[in-house]
C-alpha cells in the first residue's frame, strides 16, 4: 500500500472512469458538495456588502471586521483541532465540522442586527474553517499524487459554481426578500450534504492503523514543529493574505468605483463561474500534465497582470469587467490547484489531518489580518467610492511575488522526498 493511498476502497471489479473507481468519482462529487457551501457561506459575504452594509447601517471598516472574524475565528478551531485531527475516522471528524457550521450559518440566517451576526460568523468559523482542511487530508489519503491535481481540480469547480449558482442565487433571494434568506438557503443545502455523506461515505480510517502519539498535545506540538513543514507553512500564509484582501471589497468596488450598477453584480458573477468552471479542471490536468509549479508559475505570472489593472481601473463597461474577473480567476485557480497539489505532498501519512488543519489555520488567521489590514488601508468616499484601493494591489503583487520564491523550494523538497516523481 503506497503512502499516498491510505484507505481507497477500489474493487477491480469496479469500472474505472477516466482513472478513478465509481465510488471515489462519487466521493469527488460528494466532497465538492461540501466545498461548494463552505466557500459560498465565504464568498457570498463580499457581493451582499453592497447590501448589509446599509441595511445594518455599518461603515466599510464594520463590514471588514464582520469578514475577518470568521477567519480568526477559523484560525484558532484549526490549531485547537490539530492534535486531535488524526485520532479520528475522517469521515466523523468531516460530519461533526460540518454540522456546526450549519449552525453557524443559522444563526447568520436569523440574525436581526450586525452584532448576533458577528456571533453567527464566529460560530461558522469555528467550525467550517477545519472542513477544507479534513476535505484535503481525505483526498490526500485516498488518491495518489498523479491523480491528485485532477482531484482538486474538480473538487475546486465548487469555488465557481458558487459564483455560477449560488451567488447569483444569493443575491437575487437577498434583493427579492432580505439577505437573511441568502443564509438560510445554505443551510438548506448544508442539510441534504450532510445526509448524503451519512448515506453514501466510507469510513477513512487507514491513517489509524499507523504510529501516532499518544498524546493529542505531543501530537500538534510534533507537527508545528517538525522542520521540513516550516516553508509549505509559510507558503499557505502568504497564499492567503492577497485573497483576502480584495475580495470583501470586490462588489462595493465594482458598483462605486467602476460605475457598474448592482443589478448587473449576478451577471459577473454568473459568467465569472462558468468560465471558472472549465478552468479548474483544465488547470487540474496542466498541473498533471506540465508540472505543478510550472502551472503556478503562469498563475502568479497571470495574476500580478491582472490585479495591476483591476486595482487601477477607472469607470468602464460591464463587458470589461467581466473580462478582468475571468482572466483574475484563471491567475486564481492556476495558484491555488498547483499550490495544494505540492503542499499536500508535505506531511507524513499520519500527521496529514494536523498538518491539514495548522494550514488551514494559517490560511484563516493570515486571511484575517489581511481584511483588517485592507480595511485600515481601504477609505470610504461620502458617495459610498473606496479610495486607496491600488495600494491593495501593490500589498498582493508583493506577498504573491514572495509566494512564488518559497513555492519554488516547496517542489524541490516536494522532488527530494518523491524521488524520480515528476510533480
Amino acid at each position: 500500500m503506497s503512502e499516498q493511498t491510505l484507505a481507497a476502497p477500489i474493487d477491480d471489479e469496479q469500472e474505472l472512469v477516466r482513472g478513478f473507481s465509481r465510488y471515489q468519482t462519487g466521493l469527488v462529487v460528494l466532497l465538492a458538495l461540501v466545498q461548494f457551501t463552505i466557500i459560498l457561506d465565504f464568498v457570498i459575504m463580499s457581493p451582499l456588502g453592497a447590501i448589509l452594509m446599509p441595511a445594518l447601517d455599518i461603515t466599510a471598516a464594520q463590514f471588514g471586521v464582520a469578514v475577518s472574524v470568521y477567519a480568526f475565528s477559523a484560525g484558532i478551531s484549526g490549531v485547537l483541532a490539530a492534535g486531535f485531527a488524526d485520532r479520528f475516522d475522517r469521515k466523523r471528524l468531516l460530519l461533526f465540522f460540518y454540522a456546526g457550521f450549519a449552525a453557524g450559518t443559522l444563526v447568520c440566517a436569523a440574525a436581526p442586527n450586525y452584532h448576533v451576526l458577528l456571533l453567527g460568523r464566529i460560530v461558522t468559523g469555528l467550525f467550517g474553517g477545519v472542513v477544507g482542511s479534513v476535505v484535503l487530508a481525505i483526498i490526500t489519503d485516498l488518491f495518489d499524487l498523479q491523480l491528485r491535481g485532477r482531484v482538486m481540480g474538480y473538487v475546486q469547480t465548487a469555488f465557481a459554481a458558487s459564483q455560477v449558482l449560488g451567488i447569483p442565487a444569493g443575491l437575487f433571494l437577498a434583493n427579492r426578500w432580505s439577505w437573511h434568506v441568502a443564509f438560510a438557503a445554505i443551510v438548506g443545502v448544508a442539510l441534504a450534504v450532510i445526509a448524503a455523506i451519512l448515506l453514501l461515505m466510507q469510513p477513512v480510517d487507514g491513517h489509524l492503523k499507523l504510529k501516532q502519539e499518544r498524546n493529542a498535545f505531543t501530537h500538534l506540538i510534533a507537527t508545528v514543529g517538525e522542520p521540513r513543514y516550516t516553508l509549505a507553512f509559510g507558503v499557505t500564509a502568504l497564499l492567503a493574505t492577497g485573497g483576502y484582501m480584495l475580495m470583501p471589497f470586490g462588489s462595493a468596488y465594482t458598483v462605486h468605483n467602476l460605475g457598474i450598477d448592482i443589478v448587473h453584480l449576478p451577471t459577473i458573477y454568473l459568467v465569472s463561474g462558468l468560465a471558472s468552471i472549465l478552468i479548474g479542471p483544465l488547470v487540474g490536468r496542466a498541473s498533471s500534465a506540465f508540472g505543478s509549479f510550472p502551472t503556478f508559475l503562469f498563475g502568479t505570472t497571470l495574476s500580478i497582470v491582472m490585479v495591476t489593472i483591476y486595482t487601477h481601473l477607472g469607470q468602464v463597461g460591464l463587458p470589461l469587467v467581466i473580462l478582468i474577473n475571468v482572466l483574475m480567476f484563471v491567475g486564481i485557480f492556476s495558484r491555488m490547484i498547483p499550490s495544494q497539489v505540492l503542499i499536500s505532498a508535505i506531511p507524513v501519512p499520519q500527521q496529514r489531518g494536523s498538518f491539514s488543519a495548522i494550514s488551514a489555520s494559517l490560511q484563516q488567521l493570515s486571511g484575517g489580518l489581511g481584511s483588517m489590514l485592507a480595511a485600515a488601508i481601504i477609505a470610504e468616499n461620502a458617495d459610498g467610492s473606496l479610495r486607496h484601493f491600488d495600494r491593495l494591489g501593490y500589498v498582493v503583487i508583493g506577498s504573491g511575488l514572495i509566494a512564488l520564491v518559497a513555492m519554488y523550494f516547496v517542489q524541490r523538497q516536494v522532488k527530494s522526498k518523491a524521488g524520480a516523481a515528476v510533480v
